[in-house]
């Protein structure tokens, strides 16, 4: 398959169905993606900023390497965890 560079701008793919679709190194800018769902979707690599996360569930994920604000997760994790279990 060959890839092309194609360039969407002020379009609507509400309700919108991609499978088996290759978007490395593309650019999401002033893009909604309110609602969505992703499954079995690979963002490694994948850089965010001024990103409003609120609201999202994560399940099931692979956060090695995963930082918020420089701050790695997994020691997030373990700090949030360590002080849990003191408090037990």
């Amino acid at each position: 398959m060959s890839e092309t560079q194609l360039k969407y701008e002020h379009i609507s793919l509400a309700r919108a169905q991609f499978t088996d679709v290759n978007l490395s190194s593309s650019l999401f800018d002033n893009v909604s993606l309110k609602d969505a769902q992703f499954t079995d979707v690979a963002l490694a690599g994948a850089r965010f900023s001024n990103v409003n996360l609120s609201n999202v569930t994560i399940d099931n994920a692979n956060l090695q390497g995963m930082k918020i604000n420089g701050i790695l997760v997994s020691e997030l994790l373990a700090a949030y965890n360590g002080h849990n279990h003191q408090h037990c």
